[in-house]
């Protein structure tokens, strides 16, 4: 196995990502998310916070791909890169390195900042967290400012594989709100901007944010994101698409459901999430 630095704030954060794993496995360390090929989490180095994130490849063949393409964590060092020339807040990465065997990718590490102080928009907007999170005027606008920072993202073609709910971050701070973009392995930048784009973008936050956002409030959220209160055949003609792809994409989920079921390998937490 080789290691390979591909990105370094200083010598002190390279030394701590070639440690990666054992920060990992100390007590300290605080798991955010452990799935088959991703592990990630909080750790803790003296007086330093940060964020980790394992990423691994099922087989020598997927490495190998995996090294012509780009890691995981070189993906999201470049997706750091086109946020924040953009100018979009992201969190900011300082480590980056990838273990190597006879050419193929196995394992990669990404440090980088963590945002202990933000929260995901489904617990940022949560109602039983205080009463101003039940407001309707408090709701309105942090709708109305995730609508447009998604909307701005997409105007100068940015885009992310996996636009969910989890992977927006928000942060209160004083009386300005920070949202942030997570998961940065899967942006990317695209020369020619098409709606279909768009449309897959917002059904994929519209399934995640279906467990915690009533019909008109994700309504608002699609009006906020085409600017203004559109013409009503514009609406109507956008619900329609989106409803098209919700359920070409449920039937999708549902095969891989039973397929997974007919191996024996447990269902992932691919719940409906109720329509437009």
């Amino acid at each position: 196995m080789q290691r390979h630095l591909l990105f370094a704030r200083s010598r002190e954060w390279a030394a701590l990502v070639r440690r990666a794993d054992a920060l990992m496995a100390a007590a300290e360390f605080r798991t955010v998310k452990h799935e088959a090929k991703t592990h990630a989490g909080v750790a803790i180095d003296g007086e330093r916070r940060f964020f980790i994130k394992r990423f691994e490849t099922r087989s020598w063949t997927d490495g190998l791909v995996e090294r012509i393409r780009g890691s995981r964590a070189a993906r999201s060092i470049a997706g750091a890169d086109l946020l924040g020339r953009a100018g979009f807040a992201h969190p900011a990465p300082m480590a980056a390195l990838e273990v190597r065997s006879m050419g193929a990718v196995r394992v990669s590490y990404l440090l980088s900042e963590a945002l202990e102080a933000a929260r995901t928009l489904s617990q940022f907007v949560d109602r039983r967290v205080g009463p101003e999170r039940r407001d309707f005027r408090w709701r309105r606008e942090v709708s109305l400012r995730v609508a447009d920072e998604v909307r701005s993202l997409h105007d100068v073609g940015l885009y992310t594989s996996d636009l969910q709910e989890t992977n927006l971050m928000l942060e209160q701070v004083g009386d300005e709100l920070k949202i942030y973009f997570v998961d940065l392995d899967g942006f990317r930048l695209v020369k020619h901007d098409e709606w279909k784009r768009r449309e897959r973008a917002l059904i994929q936050l519209d399934r995640s944010v279906g467990r915690f956002l009533s019909r008109s409030e994700r309504l608002r959220f699609l009006y906020d994101y085409v600017g203004g209160r559109p013409k009503r055949k514009i609406v109507r003609e956008l619900v329609v698409d989106l409803l098209k792809h919700e359920q070409r994409k449920e039937i999708e989920y549902q095969r891989r459901r039973q397929r997974r079921n007919r191996g024996g390998l447990p269902a992932a937490n691919e719940g409906r999430r109720a329509p437009i």
